[in-house]
């Protein structure tokens, strides 16, 4: 008889029970979704090892998940013919956390305090979930190419067993002692409409274990028996496999949902079988909301890969540019071996070809979704706006194609909603103006505050206000738009007019003693100091040299941690302010003014001093002065 031991549960797996246990979540029924989805991975699994180890999968067995009742004693059992699990594997999937975003996952779970709130799948903590409505489990699970069996109970309050034990088929067979109150899922037509509402899609038949009536043989004694027989309650087609006139946009949500766990439905769905030379079928979804590791580097993205309607992976990043990772969905191609690896979809030149058509139908539809659902779209970009404009940056093929995607707040309005595109914005522009201007800074309020904006907003001219971390790389990229040129409002020079540079030609000859003296007494912190026609109320400001990166790079790229070469800033004086006028380099207090200057313009473009004090201690010796 083999001995059982029992471990105790990782402390943050004995957080995570105590609220499945208590669960927030109404619709507790997805826990048959998760173990469901599961036993179609193991499955997929042992298919997917058989391509290179045929014992582990004779031909003669099944491929099938099937699901018991017992009313009796209040129970169901999912028993599936995967993969399996050794008794390390036991141990590491389910008595260890091997996710990152299981704390987050907990987070969101007491935060949200919602009964619509459906996380459980998304964030990869799926088996957890039957603790919703089990006081106690059992999994038995055999690993393929193993003899023996492991066993693992636990009634859910920090504490499992284990037990080496036999078992007849490999697979993973597991038993949920249902609650009182919970006894609904132990009945056949409740368990039923779950499957068909969740599950239909599965390519492998979900078997439920059937009570029928059967007439008696004796031909004296017409008499009904009971008996019990396994009945396929899924269709068992892959959705994407059906003609698109057969698929409802309610079926299309629903397998969204089950792929996703998101319970929005997706702004856009785009399913399209294409045939020729290379055929495959793609099952795209635009999300609504963006998902919560959008952001990260180990984030999930990619999409399902099939060949020939075997699973293949979870996660093909090969099919998406990284721009794109918000997009979820299926592919299933008719051309590729069924051992295709990671590093086969690398070189491979129809995954390229597949790819460059998704990348095409995704444009396209944002693309059309832009001109004819504003609504939409403005909905599409505040979720996603920014990775769009990571493509513009990354996707050179493809960058025209992405410019009229993108959207910006500008001084043509008041709020800090990015709605203008750059081609509202050339619609706009003056008949004599010569390029697109725009700005970048570290806020939205910082960029619409800048004194750079001055004699714009004088002489009525549009400029766009980029405050995203992503816009000083896009920036770089906004070279074109239509035949005119974008212009940063911070860097070079900024002549609007032939009158004005005369003028200021003429001005810069009458300040010229005034400007060396201030650029000898700030040395090394210029690069050079000059009048400008760019400012109308404040005294100074400063700019990058045309081919510099500019301040707010230099401070992104610092709070990355990263080094970058530092560029010196040219210092721009308006020559029409007070102070400006009354400079004397020969005064006492010269010196004083010039690092004033300098420093106040560095703070109105969103600086930290290096000195304050000293600043603080120049501005008392002036006033006081």
């Amino acid at each position: 008889m083999s001995k059982t031991t029992t471990h105790k549960f990782e402390t943050e797996i004995t957080q995570l029970l105590d609220l499945m246990i208590h669960s927030l979540y109404s619709k507790k029924e997805i826990f048959l979704r998760e173990l469901i989805s599961n036993a179609s991975d193991a499955i997929d699994k042992r298919r997917f090892e058989a391509l290179t180890d045929a014992d582990l999968l004779p031909n003669e067995e099944e491929m099938r998940i099937r699901i018991s009742l017992d009313k009796e004693n209040n129970s169901i059992t999912i028993a599936d013919t995967g993969l399996g699990m050794s008794e390390s594997e036991v141990v590491e999937n389910i008595g260890t956390i091997a996710r990152s975003g299981t704390k987050k996952f907990m987070q969101a779970l007491e935060s949200e305090k919602s009964e619509d709130v459906n996380l459980i799948g998304q964030f990869g903590v799926g088996f957890y979930s039957v603790f919703m409505v089990a006081d106690n489990v059992t999994l038995t699970t055999r690993k393929a190419g193993e003899t023996t069996a492991t066993q693992w109970s636990s009634d859910g309050k920090g504490e499992y067993t284990l037990e080496s034990c036999e078992k007849d088929e490999v697979g993973t067979t597991i038993t949920l002692s249902l609650k009182k109150d919970q006894s609904e899922y132990s009945d056949e037509f409740r368990i039923e409409n779950i499957i068909k509402k969740y599950s239909d899609h599965i390519s492998l038949p979900i078997e439920l274990e059937k009570t029928v009536k059967v007439s008696s043989d004796d031909e004296d004694n017409d008499t009904e028996e009971e008996t019990t027989e396994w009945q396929a309650i899924n269709t068992g087609v892959a959705i994407w496999a059906r003609n698109k006139s057969d698929v409802s946009q309610e079926d299309y949500n629903n397998f969204y949902q089950i792929l996703t766990y998101d319970m929005e439905a997706p702004i856009s769905t785009l399913h399209h079988k294409v045939e020729g030379n290379l055929e495959y079928t793609s099952l795209l979804f635009i999300p609504k909301k963006a998902p919560f590791d959008l952001f990260q580097q180990n984030g999930k993205r990619g999409l399902q890969l099939y060949v020939k309607r075997v699973f293949i992976m979870e996660d093909a990043e090969n099919l998406l540019p990284n721009y794109l990772r918000f997009v979820k969905g299926v592919v299933d191609a008719q051309d590729l071996p069924l051992n295709v690896s990671r590093e086969i979809l690398q070189t491979n030149k129809d995954i390229e070809k597949i790819k460059g058509r998704i990348i095409k139908r995704i444009i396209d539809e944002l693309t059309r979704m832009g001109k004819d659902d504003a609504k939409s779209y403005q909905s599409f970009w505040k979720e996603f706006g920014q990775v769009i404009k990571e493509g513009v940056v990354e996707d050179f093929a493809n960058k025209d194609k992405l410019f009229p995607l993108l959207r910006f707040a500008s001084t043509h309005n008041e709020e800090d909603t990015q709605t203008v595109s750059l081609a509202d914005y050339k619609d706009r522009m003056n008949d004599d103006q010569e390029a697109i201007y725009y700005i970048t800074a570290q806020s939205y309020a910082a960029a619409k505050g800048s004194p750079h904006l001055e004699v714009f907003q004088k002489k009525g001219i549009e400029v766009l206000l980029l405050s995203d971390p992503v816009d000083e790389w896009l920036s770089n990229s906004l070279n074109e738009f239509d035949g005119k040129p974008l212009k940063s409002v911070t860097k070079g020079d900024i002549t609007l007019d032939e009158e004005e540079k005369k003028e200021q030609e003429k001005r810069e000859e009458a300040f010229s003693d005034v400007l060396s003296a201030l650029k000898e007494s700030l040395g090394d912190n210029v690069k050079d100091v000059r009048l400008t026609n760019r400012l109308t109320d404040s005294p100074a400001c400063l700019v990058a040299d045309e081919n510099d990166p500019g301040a707010n790079l230099e401070r992104i790229m610092a709070a990355m941690g990263q080094d970058m070469p530092s560029s010196k800033p040219i210092l721009e004086l308006n020559p029409d302010h007070n102070i400006i006028k009354k400079l004397d380099k020969s005064s006492d207090d010269f010196s004083d003014w010039a690092q004033v200057l300098f420093d106040q313009a560095a703070l109105a473009e969103g600086a930290n001093l290096k000195n304050p004090s000293d600043y603080v201690k120049r501005i008392n010796k002036l006033l006081a002065a």
